[in-house]
Formats: C-alpha cells, sequence, structure tokens
C-alpha cells in the first residue's frame, strides 16, 4: 500500500478497474466517467445486447504479458479497464488505484455461458467447473501480486451488493479516490435492468 506521506499526483496515478470477465467492469468504467475521470478507450468493442452501455475497452491492454507498456503514461490520470488475468503484468514504474469487482460466481459463469451463445459459440467447450477454477486462479494470481507491490491500492466492489445499495459503494469510491468525484452522476448510472444473470 502507498503511504499517505507519500501519495502521488492524482494526475500521475492510474485508475484500474478490474475483475473477473462480466463481473461488472464496464459499468464500473462508465460511473466513472459520469464521475468525472476520462477513460483510456479506443472504441474499437462496440456496445452490444451483452454490454448495451459498452465496453469500455483499449485493446492494447491485451498485450501486456507481452510487454506492450508504452501505452502506461497515455493512462496517467485516466481510468482504464484491465481483466484480472492481466493485472499482474502491470509495470512497477506506476502508480495505481484498483478498484476491483467481485460478483457471485454462478453469475459470472452464466453471463459467459450467455454471451458464448449469442456469439454462435459452444457454452460447454470448457465446462463451468473447469472456467470457475480458472477465474479463481486468475483472483488468486491478482490477490497475490497485489499484496506485493508497494505502487497498488485497491478497493474491492461487490457488483451484487452495489446494485441493492449504489450509494454506499459510490461514497466507498469516492472516498479511495480523493473525494472529488460527481457522485450524482455515478449514482445515474447504476442500472439495475442489467442485472440479469441472478443468483438464486
Amino acid at each position: 500500500m502507498t503511504s499517505a506521506v507519500n501519495q502521488p499526483e492524482p494526475s500521475k496515478t492510474i485508475v484500474v478497474v478490474s475483475g473477473l470477465p462480466r463481473s461488472g467492469t464496464s459499468m464500473m468504467m462508465k460511473m466513472l466517467e459520469a464521475g468525472g475521470i476520462p477513460p483510456l478507450t479506443d472504441n474499437l468493442r462496440t456496445a452490444d445486447e451483452d454490454n448495451p452501455k459498452g465496453y469500455y475497452e483499449f485493446e492494447r491492454v491485451k498485450q501486456l504479458p507481452k510487454g506492450d507498456t508504452a501505452w502506461l503514461p497515455e493512462a496517467q490520470g485516466k481510468v482504464v479497464k484491465v481483466i484480472a488475468a492481466l493485472v499482474p503484468h502491470l509495470p512497477s514504474a506506476y502508480a495505481y488505484r484498483v478498484i476491483f469487482m467481485q460478483r457471485a460466481m454462478p453469475e459470472i459463469l452464466a453471463s459467459q455461458r450467455q454471451m458464448l451463445i449469442r456469439r454462435g459459440e459452444d457454452p460447454d467447450k470448457g465446462g463451468d467447473e473447469l472456467m470457475a477454477k480458472l477465474f479463481e486462479k486468475h483472483v488468486q494470481q491478482v490477490n497475490h501480486w497485489i499484496s506485493q507491490q508497494p505502487n497498488v491500492e485497491r478497493i474491492d466492489v461487490d457488483y451484487n451488493e452495489m446494485l441493492e445499495n449504489p450509494q454506499l459503494f459510490i461514497e466507498r469510491i469516492n472516498s479511495f479516490l480523493g473525494g472529488q468525484l460527481n457522485t450524482e452522476g455515478m449514482a445515474q448510472v447504476v442500472d439495475p435492468s442489467l442485472y440479469r444473470q441472478r443468483k438464486e
């Protein structure tokens, strides 16, 4: 964790929204944009039935394992989406504030399955049990990596609970990121109608 004495300037900090696929990362990106943090996105992946409000992705993030980090300076003072599996590839030369989205695993798997079906892909190719183990492994790797990084601060946001009580989480996120966000704008983004794969 970064000490309060040596806090980096907000303009130099990179805000990272992370989590497993289908865990609410796109909604959080839109919330932070409404809150006043510009997103780093290339708009190559457009909105569809699975993410009607947009994906907020930046394709070069996927090249982190191959060493493509030249885009990081552009991310300073902005928010970028980095899925859990790629977070440990972030270079240590920057200060990060990670908002890690949590969601009930059965919902993640159901949402992932529905997305594969819409794309015409085989939803049973990997199997839910194997997919769950892979996702859990990614989370464990992120937890371990973040615990070893003095340049990283983290807050966990439960997607399920946030839809029930958005104001509580918005205030926590605002405090985590310095207290200057437009919290009213963020609240308007939370859309329970997009909560489709609900746990029993």
